[in-house]
């Protein structure tokens, strides 16, 4: 087989390459916040993808220490599936103290439809022009009829005692109803600011 070779003036010339792959990740939605209660994701969660990536993009609460928290629709009109999760952070402040791992026994949830708390539930976000949160969650088959859908999430976050805060969520909605819809939003106050991309990941 003859090497191709590629030069400056010839590159742009190409149309497509035989046997280089399509990016996996694809881009679905951007929603932007903007002093909202509540963000709701109900277009685009179906059996196209396999898995679901939200992307959390400097979310800020309009109220000092809140909790970002997420939950599942399964068919119905509410976001409250049944949920079991597990939950753990770890700490440390700007001033170089008090680090920490631990188990967080409040932020889990056992069969609840309960929101689930994705940052910390104790000390949370702070409401300073600086202080926002990132990170991402990935739902995993959301259509599937036949197994519990998974979630795990990942989320750092600018607490409001100066805390660097990591948290993460591992769990799975007890439901066989495909979940068509997500949504997100404080314990406490609105969603001032902030941006929630959503991708599908195709198969390998």
């Amino acid at each position: 087989m003859a090497l191709v070779k590629y030069n400056n003036n010839s590159i742009s010339d190409v149309t497509a390459l035989a046997g280089v792959p399509a990016g996996a990740l694809t881009l679905i939605s951007t929603t932007t916040a903007s002093s909202d209660s509540t963000i709701s994701i109900t277009s685009g969660i179906d059996s196209t993808y396999p898995i679901y990536k939200f992307v959390f993009i400097n979310i800020h609460p309009a109220t000092d220490g809140a909790t970002f928290q997420v939950n599942f629709r399964d068919g119905g009109s509410d976001y409250d599936a049944t949920k079991t999760t597990t939950y753990f952070y770890s700490r440390h402040t700007e001033g170089g103290s008090d680090g920490a791992l631990a188990y967080g026994t409040s932020d889990d949830l056992a069969q609840s439809t309960a929101f689930q708390n994705i940052s910390h539930g104790t000390n949370g976000i702070g409401s300073d022009n600086d202080q926002c949160g990132s990170g991402e969650l990935l739902l995993f088959n959301p259509s599937s009829t036949t197994f519990v859908k998974h979630f795990l999430s990942t989320f750092q976050e600018y607490n409001l005692n100066n805390y660097s805060l990591e948290s993460f969520v591992g769990g799975y909605c007890n439901v066989t109803a495909a979940i068509d819809g997500v949504q997100f939003k404080f314990d406490s106050g609105n969603i001032d600011a902030g941006t929630i991309k959503l991708y599908g990941i195709k198969d390998s």
